[in-house]
């Protein structure tokens, strides 16, 4: 008979235990340098992760039942830099979002590494804000409406009833298309979209291009120095416009700037996208198990996830047998 295979499959307590020791000297074995941190928020808990941002691996993580503070995050790094020491590491990038927690932990443990914000949480503010002058607008164009009083119009009515009716369809307009506003890049067809529904509005279309000329400013292409030149540039241009100014408070903000550091090192991670993709993984998770709902829980449960990935096949790998695979064999001449 084979060997019973009771008490085979890892738990998590177990894993909770041990995952420091050897689930991170096999996460550690390709270690880039480049650091994604975030923090999430389960209720009274809160998960500080960090993820290797050119592997994606998870490499650490503490799960704290109140809300961080600097002194929480300044012994979370302290912990991770001494097991980067005892393997003779370095980092050499991190990559945040806008949090106020990061700064000082980052001075107070790294020292001067290079300290990227995520591009996506900053691009996603000037957004919101872009997206919220336009609907100003819709409102101020609904209160220009004239108002008409019931049942059939006579013939002296007629303009104010025409007047009404193209009022109502630019509204309908700018609500339909208000994507083209934020939106990255546009074809001719939306190009000409965008130049109807704003016929009128000249301060639409001059938001529209400073959109676009932001997004300009993280192109891979230039240097952090070209970038900040340009945005000194975009900023005067905006304080030309009163409105304008109110709306995108966010160019003037000192987040921006730093969210222009990866420009100079092509390695370092623009986004955050590598703690967030496992931190959705964690929402998704929270929503099918519903008892892991106390620190020592979540905790055992991310030690179980890190053993899974430690499992599983490189990914490389496993793209390369999947195409094998659907090709088939192939038929010889």
């Amino acid at each position: 008979m084979p060997p019973s295979k009771t008490g085979w499959r890892l738990g998590g307590k177990r894993a909770s235990d041990c995952w420091e020791s050897a689930y991170l000297a096999w996460a550690l074995t390709d270690f880039s340098g480049y650091l994604a941190i975030d923090e999430l928020y389960d209720g009274p808990f809160c998960v500080l992760s960090i993820v290797d941002n050119r592997t994606f691996k998870r490499l650490f993580y503490q799960v704290v039942e109140h809300d961080p503070t600097q002194d929480d995050m300044i012994a979370f790094f302290q912990r991770f830099q001494t097991a980067l020491q005892a393997r003779q590491l370095t980092v050499r990038g991190i990559t945040t979002d806008g949090s106020p927690l990061y700064p000082v932990a980052i001075e107070a443990v790294f020292g001067s590494v290079p300290h990227q914000l995520c591009e996506f949480h900053i691009l996603k503010d000037v957004n919101q804000a872009v997206l919220r002058a336009v609907a100003q607008v819709r409102k101020q164009l609904a209160a220009q409406q004239p108002h008409l009083k019931r049942g059939r119009p006579t013939s002296q009515q007629r303009p104010l009833v025409q007047k009404r009716q193209r009022l109502q369809q630019k509204i309908a307009d700018l609500f339909e298309h208000r994507h083209l506003f934020v939106q990255r890049h546009l074809t001719p067809a939306e190009q000409a979209t965008l130049q109807r529904i704003t016929r009128g509005l000249p301060h639409l279309r001059a938001l529209r291009q400073i959109v676009a000329e932001v997004y300009r400013l993280f192109d891979r292409r230039c240097r952090t120095a070209t970038a900040l030149a340009k945005l000194a540039s975009l900023r005067q241009r905006v304080q030309r416009f009163s409105t304008l100014c109110q709306v995108l408070k966010g160019l003037f903000s000192p987040n921006l700037e730093k969210a222009l550091t990866f420009l100079d090192d092509r390695l370092l991670g623009a986004t955050s996208n590598a703690v967030e993709r496992g931190n959705r993984r964690y929402r998704k998770m929270q929503n099918s198990v519903y008892r892991v709902r106390t620190a020592d829980h979540i905790a055992d449960r991310l030690a179980l996830d890190l053993f899974r990935d430690m499992a599983v096949p490189p990914h490389a790998a496993t793209l390369h047998l999947l195409h094998a695979q659907r090709a088939g064999p192939r038929i010889s001449r």
